[in-house]
């Protein structure tokens, strides 16, 4: 019995240092990661390829000069971005051809691919112009979160859609988060409250995110999706829980919308890097007051998802970040 109990205490012990060595770990990692938001690097540049100059890109505090962006992440998807770059671009003129009001542009953040991604992205730009499409090399690989970052922080669009290189969503319903975001503008605000009124009203100026949604097809996708799959997304949505509240039931879903107004001020202070940042953005909404929109949108399962079980383990680790991150207010949310 003795023998058990020592045995009991020293496994407590192991215990209680594991967790202080992970509380400290991860007190000094959310430090170290406190400027993170802040754009220290050099300049957001990129190449057009037919004069091969590099330009200076868009910011996010300058005022739209397009109706619409599209902001693409890619990491070594030189197979699944033609398609979804061929379905998006096809789409787009249409639209423009019937609304000569509407504008746009494509914005590929080619997040330090080792296949041809680039090339792929490269092909795009010439055959559509700069003007339409757009390609910003990051070097190296960072993450998802931040390629969407850098995208969303040099677009021109009054509206800036964020998708997925694989087209798992069909680029025909942002019309479901664009019609939500206008009808929320149309109800809650009224042009004739502010002194400029009606004429220098852009919906630009006004918060707002629309998440797409695939919670509508759960029950489906428990049955048909692989079985780490649907273990990583029941854990994580209980950490997503605990970490940034109720509020919107999937977070993860690479389908969303946001006005610049929202654009500026969630992703002037998004820290996060790859796959939870999704998460950071719900908490900062809620922290800013931010309007957040659910919307369901088609999905399908597309192959060579880059979701795998060992993605678990840095899942859990950004968000235990942004926990000890933003409620020590080591992390400065800048207003």
């Amino acid at each position: 019995m003795g023998v058990l109990l020592t045995t009991l205490e020293f496994l407590a012990y192991l215990l209680l240092i594991f967790l202080l060595g992970f509380v400290s770990v991860t007190i000094l990692e959310a430090y170290r990661r406190r400027h993170n938001n802040a754009h220290v690097e050099a300049p957001a540049m990129f190449e057009d390829p037919e004069s091969l100059k590099q330009v200076p890109c868009p910011d996010i505090v300058d005022p739209a000069e397009k109706y619409l962006s599209l902001i693409i992440p890619a990491y070594n998807e030189e197979y699944r971005l033609p398609g979804t770059l061929n379905e998006t671009m096809n789409y787009l003129q249409q639209r423009a051809a019937n609304d000569k009001s509407f504008s746009y542009e494509v914005v590929i953040i080619d997040d330090g691919s080792k296949d041809g991604t680039k090339r792929v992205a490269f092909d795009f730009v010439k055959k559509y112009g700069v003007d339409n499409v757009r390609v910003i090399l990051l070097g190296k690989n960072h993450g998802k979160g931040e390629a969407i970052r850098k995208g969303m922080l040099h677009s021109c669009g009054e509206l800036l859609l964020m998708l997925d290189a694989d087209g798992a969503t069909k680029v025909t319903d942002l019309e479901k988060l664009e019609n939500q975001i206008h009808a929320i503008v149309r109800k809650d605000y009224h042009p004739g409250d502010s002194a400029a009124g009606e004429a220098t009203f852009r919906i630009s100026d006004i918060p707002i995110v629309a998440f797409g949604s695939r919670a509508h097809l759960e029950e489906k996708a428990l049955a048909t999706r692989k079985w780490y799959r649907n273990f990583l997304m029941k854990g994580f949505h209980l950490v997503v829980l605990l970490a940034a509240g109720p509020g919107i039931r999937d977070t993860q879903c690479g389908f969303k919308m946001f006005t610049r107004s929202a654009a500026r001020k969630l992703f002037t202070n998004i820290r996060l890097k790859r796959w939870c940042f999704d998460v950071e953005i719900v908490f900062l909404c809620k922290w800013f007051g931010i309007p957040m929109l659910e919307i369901s949108v088609n999905w399908s399962e597309i192959p060579g998802s880059k979701v795998n079980p060992l993605s678990i383990p840095n899942m859990l680790w950004e968000l235990a970040l942004m926990s000890v991150g933003y409620r020590t207010r080591i992390w400065k949310i800048n207003s």
